[in-house]
């Protein structure tokens, strides 16, 4: 082991299945049992999975092939059934694929063990809170920082909907089978930590704003694991052992800092809002749009221009578009989900806040919290490091409907980050920038 693996050891039993006095003054818990990240860590199985009798398996068809067949021979004993999903395209956790796993779903079933990621932890997730028994996850790459909160996220009548559920009893990542994935998995988990830069900032920025809670310790975790990540990205992408095991732990334990707050704060922002406004706006309308994590290393090179141009105004002169203009723009930009939209915004009371002279009371703390944030270019730089191609952002998402996300995606979760600072600055103006462009 180098010194800098050394240095880096991260120990997430410490944090797992135990009461944590904080100095932010709440009691955190999570009540994840065991968790195992090591090459070879399949081995573990059986005795993570002995206090169960009636395990069902879950997978697709390109997780099974990774390593479903050795988890079966591991636990046949305990196996009571198995279902793998067959989709031509990606499989999406909505309504089809949740009704699909209730049908074959045993009622003695006693533990819901997905094989696989992102997609099928959440709906192992979601449909084993739905029948009341445990959940947990074979980690098939290490591509999210899913594997461990408490929440599921799901599409719901086109809708991004987070529901909060149980976090899975236990999760194994065989460090052997992870550092296999596809190379733009691996590359999906990098961008989703180095995505941390943004949330935390927009968590400090939601405190001062909003009063919202927040936890110096967390979010002093999450700092240090994301500037350690940030220094691997030649290691992680060329498949280096130890710095994907590193990689894996950080995603799993983001995850469980999420629990441990009871809330998304330390591991979504700003960042995240874009890359959902992607994906929905992708489904509506057929379009393509990347994978979790890549959207949201892009998006954060995203967020960190907003930031950049919000602290160059010495003070803060307002453009914010009129109501019907913005309900004009919904019905544009999402199609049939626009009342869903409108009917979030409103029942959160979201545009009635004038916020303009807490802004202006405030503007100098405003600017020396965005300026904590790393700039456009040096997350760029970073971007770079694991492969990232602004190119193929641009031609993926073209400039337009990359306006639409800084502008709207804020409106598919009712969460204060960035985005509305943005918008209250400059919404008003973009007809006059869309201009310039052209």
């Amino acid at each position: 082991m180098t010194q800098v693996d050394r240095k880096m050891r991260l120990d997430i039993s410490t944090y797992c299945n135990r009461e944590i006095a904080c100095s932010c003054g709440r009691i955190h818990f999570c009540p994840i049992e065991q968790v195992a990240v090591f090459p070879g860590a399949l081995s573990q199985l059986p005795a993570m999975a002995r206090r169960y009798s009636h395990v069902f398996l879950v997978a697709d068809r390109n997780t099974w092939a990774v390593c479903g067949e050795s988890v079966l021979s591991l636990i046949r004993e305990r196996v009571c059934g198995v279902h793998v999903y067959e989709r031509e395209h990606a499989l999406v956790p909505e309504e089809r694929a949740v009704r699909e796993l209730e049908e074959v779903l045993p009622r003695d079933a006693d533990l819901v063990l997905g094989v696989g990621s992102g997609v099928i932890n959440d709906l192992c997730k979601y449909v084993a809170w739905r029948r009341g028994v445990g959940s947990a996850i074979v980690a098939t790459a290490p591509s999210m920082d899913g594997y461990a909160s408490s929440g599921a996220a799901m599409i719901v009548e086109g809708m991004k909907v987070t529901y909060t559920v149980r976090p899975p009893r236990f999760i194994l990542a065989d460090v052997d089978v992870v550092k296999d994935a596809p190379l733009e998995m691996i590359r999906a988990g990098y961008g989703d930590i180095i995505g941390k830069y943004s949330s935390l900032n927009d968590w400090k920025l939601s405190r001062l704003i909003r009063g919202e809670y927040f936890c110096g310790e967390i979010c002093g975790l999450v700092q240090e694991v994301t500037d350690n990540i940030r220094g691997l990205a030649g290691r992680i992408m060329s498949r280096d052992a130890g710095a994907i095991e590193y990689l894996t732990k950080a995603l799993i334990l983001i995850g469980i800092t999420l629990s441990l707050v009871g809330s998304t704060r330390p591991g979504s922002g700003s960042e995240h809002h874009l890359s959902h406004f992607f994906e929905i706006v992708g489904l509506i309308r057929g379009e393509p749009h990347f994978c979790h994590g890549i959207d949201v290393g892009y998006a954060t090179q995203v967020t960190a221009a907003m930031r950049e141009r919000i602290m160059s105004l010495d003070k803060p002169v307002f453009h914010r578009e009129g109501a019907e203009e913005r309900r004009t723009e919904w019905r544009r930009v999402y199609g049939r989900l626009a009342d869903e939209v409108e009917a979030l915004q409103s029942s959160a009371c979201s545009y009635e806040r004038d916020d303009t002279r807490l802004y202006e009371e405030k503007w100098p703390e405003i600017r020396a919290i965005l300026s904590e944030c790393p700039t456009a270019a040096e997350i760029g730089e970073m971007l770079a490091q694991a492969g990232y191609r602004p190119e193929l952002f641009s031609q993926m998402y073209p400039k337009g409907k990359l306006q639409d996300a800084v502008y709207y995606g804020k409106d598919l979760k009712d969460r204060y980050s960035v985005l509305w600072l943005y918008y209250d600055l400059f919404s008003g103006l973009k007809d006059v920038e869309a201009g310039e462009r052209n």
